[in-house]
């Protein structure tokens, strides 16, 4: 029997960070103010990766296509790497996401970066998320069979 996968705090900050639209990345790096100093390990670079889709989402996987991918891996001062992935190809973006993984590794930077970039976009996505189940509740139409009595 599987047992249920443990919540993993990092790939939930990318998530969110991969989400987040770039200018707001942007705007909570400039807010931060002096960073420590990194160097690129792998420097952006957009490429393609296989996206796959499965029927009726458990059905048997099949490829659907190749979606645009920018990745970018940078190291910081006391050997934390930092990572970022984003779809589409926004060099400036992944870089960005990196920067700022790396930064919420470190228990010294973690609490503000977590404060001032993680938790509002988290919440503006969480929001967004309900918004839209809203809009998609208001124009579902429920079907049902009446029977005829004979």
């Amino acid at each position: 029997m599987l047992q249920p996968e443990a919540r993993n705090p990092r790939r939930d900050w990318l998530g969110v960070l991969a989400r987040a639209p770039a200018p707001v990345l942007e705007a909570a790096l400039a807010s931060i103010g002096t960073l420590p100093a990194y160097k690129r390990l792998r420097p952006p670079e957009a490429g393609l990766v296989m996206a796959r889709g499965r029927i009726g989402g458990d059905g048997n996987p099949f490829n659907l296509g190749e979606v645009a991918v920018a990745r970018c891996a940078i190291a910081m001062d006391g050997g934390i790497l930092g990572v970022g992935y984003a779809l589409g190809r926004d060099l400036r973006k992944a870089e960005v996401i990196a920067v700022l993984d790396g930064l919420l590794q470190q228990p010294s930077w973690h609490g503000r970066v977590a404060s001032e970039v993680l938790e509002p976009e988290t919440a503006r996505q969480t929001q967004s998320r309900t918004e839209r189940a809203a809009k998609v509740a208001a124009t579902r139409v429920n079907f049902f069979t009446l029977v005829r009595g004979e």
